[in-house]
Formats: structure tokens, sequence, C-alpha cells
């Protein structure tokens, strides 16, 4: 008699990771934003991408990438901090001091486990004091209003677009792996790793309810 029993499923051993725990305080609602539409959303995919690599044993390919996305970040980072110097170049010489209180800061549950989310999580923190010295020279009178506005909106879509490329990059490397032959074995790895079986598609806002990875807190 056939035995039609089926073969028991393998599950992996969960892995014991490294992982700092920041509690950090944003103000501004373009900070919150970047939060809750790409925060989430980037760690997710550094994770696939890590969980990925090592299964169809690209090693030296995991520091290319990381090499890659922390680049990219890194770039951003810097034209943040020349914005946040000529604005607060402006603060200077119009004798402004003062910065706003807001009325609904968020306080944001990082956690850390990788070089390149804390990266984020800095360029995170950097937009929140660029909108404040924003906000400041806005309430002060030396911005307009639509300068404001603008401005305001280019740099939250920029910290968004950085977040859908990194996306991207595991989009690619998760059509590397079935082109390998190893789909199977990568969508099994995901699954258990509590990631979606398929990458989430970049062209679309995180707008459901937020990610564990990006807890807040009012």
């Amino acid at each position: 008699m056939a035995d039609n029993t089926a073969p028991e499923k393998t599950i992996r051993p969960a892995i014991s990771r490294p992982v700092f725990e920041r509690s950090i305080k944003i103000h501004s609602e373009q900070a919150i934003r970047v939060i809750r539409r790409s925060y989430g959303r980037l760690i997710r995919s550094l994770y696939a991408i890590d969980v990925i690599l090592r299964i169809v044993g690209q090693e030296q390919a995991i520091d290319d990438i990381e090499a890659v996305v922390s680049k990219m970040i890194g770039d951003c980072a810097l034209q943040l901090q020349q914005e946040k110097a000529r604005l607060d170049k402006l603060c200077a010489d119009n004798g402004i001091a003062e910065s706003p209180k807001y009325t609904n800061p968020t306080d944001f549950k990082a956690k850390i486990t990788s070089p390149q989310i804390a990266q984020f999580v800095e360029l995170i923190k950097l937009l929140d004091l660029l909108m404040i010295a924003m906000d400041t020279l806005w309430l002060c009178q030396i911005l307009t209003s639509k300068q404001c506005s603008t401005a305001r909106y280019q740099w939250q879509q920029r910290l968004h677009r950085l977040a859908r490329r990194i996306v991207t990059i595991e989009q690619r490397a998760h059509q590397a792996a079935y082109a390998q032959g190893r789909g199977e074995e990568v969508r099994m790895a995901r699954e258990e790793s509590g990631l979606m079986a398929e990458p989430e598609d970049p062209s679309e806002n995180d707008n459901g309810s937020e990610p564990d990875e990006a807890e807040i807190e009012n």
C-alpha cells in the first residue's frame, strides 16, 4: 500500500540576532510620514536581501550591496546636512535663536539590526532637524509659505524615493534567486523569517497599519 503521508516541513530554528533598541523623539510631520510610509518597508527589504543572498551562497554580494546602500544613504545625509547648514546660517544672520515647539511630537521606537538601518534612522533625525530649522524660518517670516511647503515636500519625497530604490534592490535579488532555481527555498526562508513570500511593490505607499519595527507612540 502506497504511503501518501506528506513529508514534514523542515522548520529552521530562529536566529539570535544583535539589536539596539532606541527611542527617539520626532517632531516634524514630514519625518513622521517617512517613518510611517517607508521605514518599515525599508528594514524588511534589507533583511530580505540578507536572507536571499545567504541562501544562494553569495556572501561577497552581501558586502557589495551593503556598501551600495550605505553610500546611497550617506549621499542623502550629506545633502541634508548641507541644507541644514544653509538654513542655520539664515537663522544666525537674522538673529533667530529660538526653535518652535510641536503640537504632536512622536516617540519613534527603532530596532537597529544592521548598520544600514542605523544610517537610515540617523537620516530621519537629520530630516527632522532640517524641518525644524525650516519651520523656524517660516514662523519668523524669512521663508514664505510657498517656499516652505515646496521644500518640505521635496525633502520628504527624497527619503521615500531612497527607500523605494532599496526595495527595488530586494526585488532584483529575489528574481535572480528564482532564475537560479532557488525560488522555493527562498520562498520558504522568507516565510519562516516572518517576511512576505514576495517582495513588496516599491511603487506603492505603505498606508496600512504601522509595522512592528516602526512602533510609534504619541
